[in-house]
């Protein structure tokens, strides 16, 4: 179809109010612009582009949500002349909400001083919280050409938070000196947003500012430091990370000790597990969080935590081993797989009535069955003679995903032996049954 034959269909869609084809020629329109030769490219906004973006527009502000997401996309194609429709639209307070949202968000891509400076001014003195947002993410979005307009905002109360956020999204050296002043605010959130910020950059006054925020007394700022040092691993010796994570376990904040279990989690070394451990096995720590510190040190994944989870078995509630053997279950690297194996095994001949519980048996069994640990067998074999339903029933899945032919071939073999305890014939009998050839 030629170029002519295009617009003129487009034209007459547009007519018909019919927004979603005009967005369909309107993208075969410019694919072809964008595809052109370094000679060609501008011929086509050059004699329609102002027709072009006049059915833009219409579709931005007559369409639904799909059809404004679908033409947003294409109006950094149609150059700078969008610019200042989408600004008017922008600053039109008589406008739907909506419509403004998307003029504004279509700016942030334009990166350009007008288009900074109306969106600026939007986050200066929208009332909504709405469009207030979405022009810092516009900003955001402008990349370091917005960092001196939102340095500016960061004397505006109404605008601070926004304005900090926005620094922290664009990840710059340059906003390192913004975001440092912002750790003197009385606001909690633009402190925790201004960390969030530095802890992707580099610069030496970085980590004793995340020191000193491990003390701030909002819980949220708190957590943003536990879980900015976590990321900083290359300073684990200069900072004593592990210590001062640890002592972040024990805080006041569940939140905070949360965060603090999967950053030391995240530094994934002996002495990280070791604190990860001794609040384990603290029975000064309360159940939800030693629940968090399984699950931290079963994403750690190190032999070292794998022995970790083994030493906290005898003694955890029947909630706590639940857990602990979920998680060895999920262990995915080969050799502390095997281990997790050998544990779970261990684990169902062992005789201490705390592990005897049906769920905590169901779920070694399904725990062996993903780690695919054939080893297990016998064990799972064994599980038959328990007088629970749902025990039995979880042993014959794992045996079918296991080893279905052999498991299968050894409970025939049990079937047929005289000497077999009763209750375990009995689970013999209900396993072949429940799988048929």
């Amino acid at each position: 179809m030629s170029r002519f034959s295009v617009l003129e269909q487009a034209n007459a869609a547009a007519t018909q109010a019919n927004w979603p084809l005009v967005n369909r020629y309107l993208q075969q329109l410019l694919d072809r612009e964008n595809r052109a030769t370094a000679s060609d490219k501008s011929e086509l906004l050059q004699k329609a582009g102002t027709q072009l973006l006049t059915w833009a527009l219409e579709v931005l502000e007559a369409g639904d949500f799909q059809e404004r997401w679908d033409v947003a996309k294409l109006f950094p194609s149609l150059g700078p002349q969008a610019i200042e429709p989408l600004i008017a639209i922008l600053q039109d307070e008589e406008a739907d909400t909506d419509l403004r949202w998307f003029a504004g968000r279509i700016l942030g891509e334009f990166h350009r001083p007008e288009a900074i400076a109306a969106l600026t001014e939007i986050l200066k003195t929208a009332e909504s919280q709405e469009l207030s947002a979405m022009a810092a993410n516009a900003l955001a979005n402008s990349g370091p050409a917005a960092i001196e307009a939102l340095t500016e905002l960061l004397a505006e109360e109404n605008s601070r938070l926004f304005a900090v956020r926005a620094l922290a999204q664009i990840g710059h050296p340059e906003t390192i000196e913004p975001l440092l002043s912002a750790l003197r605010d009385p606001v909690a959130q633009v402190r925790a947003a201004a960390i969030e910020g530095l802890v992707g950059l580099r610069d030496e006054r970085i980590g004793p500012v995340l020191l000193s925020a491990l003390n701030d007394p909002a819980a949220t700022v708190r957590r943003q430091a536990v879980t900015g040092l976590g990321l900083r691993a290359d300073t684990l010796d200069q900072l004593q990370l592990v210590g001062l994570l640890r002592d972040r376990l024990w805080d006041f904040n569940f939140d905070v000790c949360q965060q603090a279990a999967f950053s030391l989690a995240r530094l994934g070394t002996p002495p990280a597990a070791a604190a990860l451990s001794e609040v384990l096995l603290s029975r000064a720590t309360p159940m939800p969080l030693q629940l968090e510190v399984v699950r931290a040190l079963g994403w750690m994944g190190t032999a070292e935590a794998v022995e970790y989870l083994r030493l906290a078995l005898p003694a955890a509630s029947p909630a706590l081993a639940q857990e602990i053997v979920t998680v060895l279950g999920r262990t995915e690297h080969p050799a502390t797989a095997r281990r997790a194996g050998e544990i779970l095994i261990e684990l169902l001949k062992s005789d201490l009535p705390a592990l005897q519980n049906p769920a905590i048996q169901q779920a070694a069994a399904l725990a062996l069955a993903q780690l695919g640990d054939r080893r297990a067998t016998d064990s799972l074999i064994e599980l038959l003679a328990s007088p629970d339903a749902g025990v039995r029933l979880h042993a014959i899945a794992a045996l079918k995903q296991l080893a279905p032919e052999h498991a299968r071939r050894q409970l025939e073999n049990l079937a047929n032996n005289p000497q077999l305890a009763p209750a375990l014939r009995e689970g013999v009998a209900f396993a072949l049954r429940e799988w048929p050839l």
